[in-house]
């Protein structure tokens, strides 16, 4: 290995021709309508597993961006999707980026109902009235919460992003959304996170 002398504005560009030819040399191909999203979350973590795992229903890229130009918001189960998601960018289709985890009125819900503050910041994201992309890079139980308002027919999201990391409850929380009818992009396994989450929308924002 060498040091490559390359201009900061050529960096980005030379890691994605670098993640593009290392698939090829694998033997990946990715779906000409999903690869940039696929690519980013490569770029944004250096695992090429997410080739592999990295899950999309029909037309799930065509719809995200659908609700974007309509004026969807996305909410995040962290801050640091928050901080990560490309919120100039998002408000140019007049969106908004939120997360209720740090909210005083959902630590002191979550505390008395004896469940976790990804759940009830669901619950409160649910009460807004227009459509939400809801980016969970963190809490399964934030995708369990949805899922389990959407059994009763009280809210349905417009779109999930399901890329929980961890061990406990994590693929299993994935897996339900993917019979569900709800547009979504799904990592199944236990990898995931905030990072790829965010990497996942602003993939999305980037190429509108």
């Amino acid at each position: 290995m060498r040091y490559e002398a390359i201009p900061p504005s050529e960096i980005e560009k030379k890691s994605f021709e670098i993640i593009s030819k290392e698939l090829m040399d694998m033997g990946i191909i990715p779906d000409e309508k999903t690869a940039f999203v696929t690519k980013r979350c490569i770029h944004t973590s250096a695992d090429f597993d997410y080739a592999k795992t990295l899950t999309f229903s029909p037309g799930a890229v065509d719809i995200m961006k659908d609700l974007i130009r309509k004026g969807a918001d996305i909410v995040t189960d962290t801050n640091m999707a928050l901080s990560g998601i490309n919120k100039k960018r998002l408000s140019q289709f007049g969106g908004e980026v939120h997360c209720f985890m740090a909210d005083e009125d959902v630590a002191r819900e979550a505390k008395e109902r004896g469940i976790t503050r990804a759940a009830v910041s669901m619950e409160k994201a649910a009460s807004m009235k227009k459509d939400l992309i809801f980016a969970i890079g963190n809490a399964p139980t934030a995708l369990i919460s949805l899922y389990e308002m959407m059994e009763k027919k009280t809210f349905t999201p417009a779109f999930v992003i399901g890329v929980p990391v961890g061990f406990v409850n994590v693929v299993w929380a994935k897996e339900l959304f993917l019979d569900s009818d709800v547009p979504y992009i799904i990592n199944r396994g236990r990898k995931g996170g905030s990072n790829i989450a965010a990497a996942i929308c602003n993939a999305v924002l980037y190429d509108m």
